[in-house]
């Protein structure tokens, strides 16, 4: 992980759980007798990531309803620290705009609390951003910082949120990876398998289905993403996104060199878990 990531080193979950009692059924210890939860239940990842946000960013409270995604918090710190990276030198507040935020609002959050940038989010879902408003809401250290949009019409993903007068320093989004509920399930099937865990088939990632999926997956959400980003091209420094599959770049590269922008591929790692961010821009 990056190594300005607060979560290189190990849970320390006496001090979670302290945070967070609503943690304390799902720790157990492991074969090696060191503390652990069993990252595959939606309901422990969830546990962990409330008491992190309060032990470690200083939240007051956080409510996510079961059944909405949970990601784990040190890989998207990690994007955002890498963004850090990206968008330096600056000299004035930052502001950033997350694709897809969520019920969960996790990369704004994060993005307030360790960079105090100014942060929105757009999600097309309705019941998404009631919940993500109402976490921002209940923490008074982030009402200021942290606004959230509703993208009312899914066909677009920038227009109707970017606002005439408005520049953002980046933005950020974790696409929807697969094609179909029927290629999701398959693919949770196969992290159970690989983690043994194959006695366990049913959907229990979380997420809803405008999380999780969209017809034609993670590389059509990302060339959608360039073709709009031209007509924003004077209103955003760093356009970035993730991309989890590898094989996808090849494609959305030769996409982003038809289109005349400088761009990057940035390498992360979080344990066995491999993703990359792909940043471009667009010439002053």
């Amino acid at each position: 992980m990056h190594s300005n990531n607060k979560h290189n080193k190990s849970y320390d979950f006496e001090r979670l759980i302290q945070a967070n009692p609503g943690l304390i059924p799902f720790v157990f210890k492991n074969d090696f007798e060191t503390n652990t939860i069993d990252f595959s239940l939606a309901e422990a990842v969830y546990q962990l990531n409330k008491a992190l946000l309060i032990s470690d960013y200083g939240l007051t409270d956080y409510q996510l309803p079961k059944g909405y995604l949970c990601p784990p918090i040190p890989g998207r710190a990690d994007y955002l620290h890498h963004l850090n990276d990206l968008i330096s030198p600056k000299s004035e507040p930052v502001k950033g705009l997350d694709i897809g935020v969520g019920a969960n609002a996790i990369y704004p959050i994060l993005g307030a609390k360790l960079y105090k940038w100014n942060m929105v989010g757009t999600d097309i879902n309705r019941e998404s951003v009631e919940i993500a408003k109402n976490n921002i809401n209940v923490n008074p250290s982030l009402i200021d910082l942290v606004e959230i949009r509703l993208q009312e019409n899914p066909a677009h993903i920038f227009t109707g949120i970017i606002k005439p007068s408005e520049y953002y320093h980046f933005t950020i989004c974790n696409p929807p990876f697969h094609t179909s509920e029927e290629d999701a399930l398959k693919g949770t099937q196969r992290k159970l398998k690989n983690l043994d865990l194959d006695k366990k088939t049913a959907l229990n990632f979380g997420g809803q289905s405008h999380e999780l999926w969209c017809n034609g997956g993670e590389a059509l959400f990302i060339k959608r993403m360039i073709k709009e980003s031209n007509t924003f091209s004077k209103q955003v420094g760093w356009f970035t996104t993730l991309v989890s599959k590898a094989s996808n770049l090849p494609k959305l590269t030769k996409q982003l060199q038809k289109s005349g922008v400088t761009y990057q591929i940035i390498d992360m790692n979080q344990g066995q878990k491999k993703s990359r961010i792909l940043a471009w821009k667009f010439p002053n």
